[in-house]
């Protein structure tokens, strides 16, 4: 141990003249401590929020989609193989996507209808995650509802909350009402079709829930009168995280008249608000922290005033101020790394207990989720230790600087 750990740690052990310079010392360590706590639960939770979002988001929707300035793809088997061929590309599938009416007994209401290819869109998207009633693959041979004879209606899914407020259950009949219709010598004529419902999704996401519907690829084609056409293509990357140069790579690869957009870039405005609210909580809660920071300062003032003998006679026998300030900022870092590592364990077990045991709970109507998620990130937590140790060391440096400057000639005159 160096002479000025060694000095630094009597300091801190040694009983005090005035107990209320160690009950500072030990406000600073509890406040650093405080600090620490709130900011890896709080950011815990928001990567949580975050994370959950995420997985939300993507449960439902590709990480890249491929479509065509002339709004169809018709050669859309052997564009999907180009795509496939492309790094980073792990599966790709077809889809149709317009705007729809869903009317049933006394009841209308607008919709998004998505036509899914059953054999290749589950590689794409997480269909089988998010079903909560009936299966997929009714879609292509929907059942006859008991007491129904020569009635073969096309199969549809909807979501829960679209379910729920056209009051239908399985195997119900609805008609679907496409407002592009049909030219006839009348003019454009509404087209419409009667489905059976198969099946019912909950994604998590209200707006997904209350406004989709998925029947499949051959009968929106039909219905939509799209032939062989599709909409767009459907891509699953590898890493999430890369799949804006995995688009780009495949707009490069196919070349006009295609273009490609990520999931990053369709959700960016959503993600870069959480990520700004997420640095101001970090700046907010910093503030904690940063008062503890004041008691570090006014608690090693007070040492230094109450130590000025003992600075006066270690200077006399030699030791350099350069020695004397490392003494007090050694003390100061000890008090933060302390604090920081009380906060650390806090912060962590605090944590774990509410991923564990989940007792706070939300209310699922209004954020959909039952219990407050939890997301450590090694990274947050790295950041958060060493801005607390960071604030802690910049705390030490005026009353350290102070201690250096004392003249011990005028410490001991009066000794």
């Amino acid at each position: 141990m160096s002479f000025e750990l060694f000095v630094s740690y009597r300091y801190l052990k040694a009983k005090r003249k005035q107990t209320f310079i160690s009950l500072i010392t030990f406000i600073s360590m509890g406040g650093v401590g405080l600090g620490v706590t709130a900011l890896i639960v709080v950011l815990a939770v928001m990567s949580g929020f975050e994370n959950d979002l995420k997985n939300k988001i993507l449960g439902l929707n590709s990480h890249a989609l491929v479509l065509s300035w002339d709004n169809t793809i018709e050669n859309y088997s052997q564009v999907s193989r180009r795509v496939e061929s492309v790094p980073g590309v792990t599966a790709a599938t077809p889809f149709i996507l317009t705007q729809v009416m869903v009317s049933t007994k006394g009841q209308v209401t607008g919709a998004v209808l998505r036509g899914v290819d059953i054999q290749s869109a589950p590689k794409v998207i997480s269909l089988d995650r998010i079903l909560k009633k009936g299966n997929w693959q009714a879609l292509e041979t929907p059942p006859q509802a008991e007491g129904e004879r020569g009635q073969e209606y096309p199969g549809i899914v909807l979501g829960q909350e679209l379910a729920r407020s056209l009051g239908l259950s399985l195997n119900d009949t609805l008609s679907i009402i496409s407002p592009l219709g049909e030219m006839t010598p009348l003019g454009r004529v509404p087209k419409m079709r009667p489905f059976r419902l198969v099946g019912i999704f909950e994604s998590g996401m209200f707006e997904y829930d209350s406004t989709i519907a998925f029947i499949s690829l051959s009968q929106a084609q039909s219905f939509m009168g799209l032939g062989n056409k599709v909409t767009g293509l459907e891509v699953k990357t590898g890493d999430i995280y890369k799949a804006d140069g995995i688009a780009r790579a495949i707009q490069a690869k196919l070349g006009f008249p295609f273009w490609t957009k990520d999931w990053m870039r369709m959700n960016k405005n959503l993600f870069s608000a959480l990520k700004l609210e997420k640095l101001v909580m970090f700046i907010i809660l910093a503030l904690i922290i940063l008062v503890a920071a004041f008691n570090i300062v006014a608690s090693l003032i007070m040492v230094v005033m109450e130590k000025t003998k003992d600075i006066a006679i270690l200077k006399s026998m030699g030791a350099t101020a350069g020695s004397i300030m490392k003494i007090f900022i050694l003390e100061g870092i000890i008090i933060g790394t302390v604090g920081t590592a009380l906060g650390l364990v806090g912060g962590l077990a605090l944590c774990q207990i509410l991923e564990k045991y989940q007792f706070i709970k939300l209310p699922s109507d209004v954020y959909y989720i039952s219990s407050l998620p939890v997301l450590m990130k090694g990274g947050d937590i790295l950041l958060i230790v060493a801005s607390a140790l960071g604030i802690s060391l910049v705390a030490t440096l005026y009353p350290a600087w102070q201690a250096s400057r004392l003249d011990p000639a005028e410490a001991i005159r009066y000794e």
